[in-house]
């Protein structure tokens, strides 16, 4: 199958930027940095005036582009700190220093904040969350009874504060969901701010660049890759991360080429070392050969080019080339990112994943706190509609606000709703926060991993005593809300006409629908190959529930990952969905997709991939009708790339 980047580009980028080459001769190591370029910079070692042989490392496409440069590789970018114990006398001191700490690290924040130019609204976004993160009552209940009763330093409290707060998302070690990864670095990062403003290196600028370099890193901060907006940053490569992590949306909202997840980074690049880095493949080349460096610059100018044009149409609408329209919305988890998926082109929000409210804290989010911040979202994207989904904990998803019995199979357990219905006080919490937060918008309820018909049942009668609830306190609501579940337990897929006299809408949760269908977790690294949302098992799935959807006036949609690609979103059209929802990034890219095909043609592909046997033959078949009409936007670069 034809290989295809991994993240879509957000626009035209300015100098230096993803689309610039740095002009040096490719054989040639230049001179290591001065030492004020970073305190942290690793020296080049003996071997560094070597002659080496290439190199190629893996990882992921975090950001689009392509670099060549000189290496700088950054050590720990961590505060260190002495632990020591203090007297009682000195506990209200301690506790201070935290306090103004905190005010420290925002300010900070702030001062990045303001370098970054209004366009970059990701970048600000994720700002914003750090500086109220820095408030986090959890954080700060655990930090200050480390100081008042065990008499530990500021330092040391916010240390291991922060360490049991990432405890409580699972071992380091774990492949879990990368929503969960996310959060588990947004702790790390945060408690870092904290020590770093309270050990006095707090400064808005923890990396300064001499000249054009490539930062590694084993990872970065948004902070830290903020504050480098107005250094000749030419790429970032990090060894942890994911194509959703912060330094990947960071890095594309700087419009600067990125690789993550290059386990191996740190152990095979060294300061001065030349790079390749190509943002479209997810490949690091290290001291590439000059036939390397060419092609580079030339996927450069293609990517430039491929770039504005998808820029440039974002806003279209979205049509088949026989002009029926299809609804592209945009999976959020943070109140921040709505506005951005506007900007992008979504429809509306198809998904809102409420987690995060429960996730990093140790008491239960109030009604008001749910309430303002649905309300926050809904008016960002009004009048588009926003789908919120009922908290999906359990599973890969902990939250120590929920006593979950101790499982060998958490997957197939107490988690969504079935959590919710045994809790149903503090469902009832949530939903009559929805309910209020529907008298500023277009909102509908989405319920998770529904199974059977009485669960849909008690949740209506759960909604229906909220909205009562809500209706005796004389608080505003729109009358209808509607409520859907999603479609992502196989008993759920095959029950869909029953379900339809249940629920108003579907929609398609096609990365539980192929865990559950194909028996294959879906943090499983040996099986991940073989956990295809294009095997034949999972299209009859799809297909039985859109044209059950239409046969009832359901509307369905599909919010899984498979959206977010070209070839699948092709198919998905062809197998009946006039919805999809996808990460915000990945709206121009689809929309151009879609609009370069009739819904004849796409049916007469779907037809066809429903006869396949195997997910090899559905993506062969699709790599040989759509490949070549799709060429750029599945390599990332202009027409000529063929």
């Amino acid at each position: 199958m034809t290989e295809r980047r991994s993240s879509p580009p957000k626009g035209t980028p300015s100098a230096p930027s993803s689309g610039d080459v740095l002009e040096r001769t490719p054989t040639s190591i230049p001179a290591a940095p001065s030492s004020s370029s970073s305190p942290s910079a690793s020296p080049p070692s003996s071997f560094d005036l070597e002659p080496r042989e290439p190199t190629t490392l893996k990882g992921i496409a975090g950001s689009p582009g392509v670099a060549v440069g000189p290496a700088l590789v950054l050590g720990d970018l961590r505060a260190s700190f002495v632990r020591r114990h203090v007297h009682t006398a000195q506990v209200p001191g301690e506790l201070e220093r935290v306090h103004q700490a905190v005010g420290t690290a925002q300010k900070t924040l702030r001062e990045v904040d303001s370098r970054i130019a209004n366009t970059m609204r990701e970048a600000t976004a994720i700002l914003d969350v750090y500086q109220l993160m820095l408030q986090d009552p959890a954080l700060h209940e655990r930090i200050e009874k480390k100081i008042s009763r065990e008499k530990k330093c500021a330092e040391w409290a916010v240390s291991e504060a922060g360490e049991e707060i990432v405890a409580m998302f699972g071992s380091g070690g774990d492949e879990r969901d990368a929503y969960i990864l996310e959060r588990r670095h947004d702790i790390e990062f945060v408690a870092d701010r904290l020590l770093r403003a309270l050990v006095g290196e707090d400064t808005p600028h923890a990396v300064r660049l001499d000249e054009p370099m490539i930062v590694v890193a084993r990872d970065l901060s948004p902070a830290d890759t903020a504050s480098m907006v107005r250094e000749p940053a030419l790429a970032f490569v990090t060894s942890v991360g994911t194509r959703t992590s912060h330094t990947s949306i960071m890095a594309r909202a700087l419009e600067i080429p990125a690789v993550v997840g290059v386990a191996d980074a740190m152990q095979n690049i060294r300061t001065g070392d030349m790079l390749v880095v190509d943002g479209l493949t997810g490949q690091v080349f290290v001291h590439p050969s000059e036939a390397t460096v060419r092609d580079a610059r030339q996927r450069s100018e293609q990517h430039l080019a491929f770039a504005r044009r998808l820029l440039s149409a974002r806003h279209k609408p979205c049509v088949t080339a026989d002009n029926v329209p299809v609804a592209l919305k945009a999976n959020v988890e943070l109140p921040a990112e709505a506005i951005l998926a506007v900007d992008h082109g979504a429809q509306g929000i198809g998904l809102y994943r409420t987690e995060f409210l429960y996730i990093d804290r140790t008491t239960q989010p109030g009604e008001d706190e749910q309430y303002e911040v649905y309300r926050a979202i809904v008016e960002a994207v009004s009048p588009q509609p926003v789908t919120l989904r009922t908290f999906d904990i359990g599973g890969d998803k902990f939250a120590s606000t929920f006593q979950l019995p101790a499982e060998m199979n958490p997957a197939l357990g107490l988690r969504a709703v079935r959590l919710a219905l045994k809790q149903p006080e503090v469902f009832l919490t949530q939903l009559r926060a929805m309910v209020r937060a529907s008298a500023h918008g277009d909102v509908r309820i989405m319920v998770p991993m529904v199974a059977s018909v009485h669960e849909m049942r008690e949740v209506r009668r759960l909604l229906s005593q909220a909205i009562e609830q809500v209706k005796a306190r004389g608080q505003a609501f729109e009358e209808h809300i509607p409520l859907g579940m999603m479609i992502e337990v196989p008993a759920a897929a095959v029950m869909a006409d029953v379900f339809a006299r249940e629920a108003e809408f579907f929609s398609l949760g096609t990365n539980d629908l192929v865990q559950y269908a194909l028996a294959i977790d879906r943090a499983s690294q040996s099986l991940a190959a073989q956990a295809s949302p294009f095997d034949p098992a999972i299209l009859r799935l799809i297909k039985f529930v859109t044209d059950t959807g239409a046969n009832h006036k359901r509307a369905v949609s599909l919010c899984g990952a498979m959206a977010s690609d070209p070839l699948a979103a092709c198919l998905l059209v062809g197998l009946g969905l006039r919805e999809l929802s996808m990460e915000a990034a990945a709206i121009p890219e689809i929309k151009e997709a879609i609009r370069r095909l009739t819904v004849e043609e796409a049916e007469a592909i779907a037809l066809r991939a429903l006869a396949c046997d195997s997910a090899d033959a559905v993506e062969e078949l699709l790599a040989r009708e759509l490949a070549p009409r799709l060429i750029d936007l599945l390599a990332g670069l202009a027409d000529d790339v063929a």
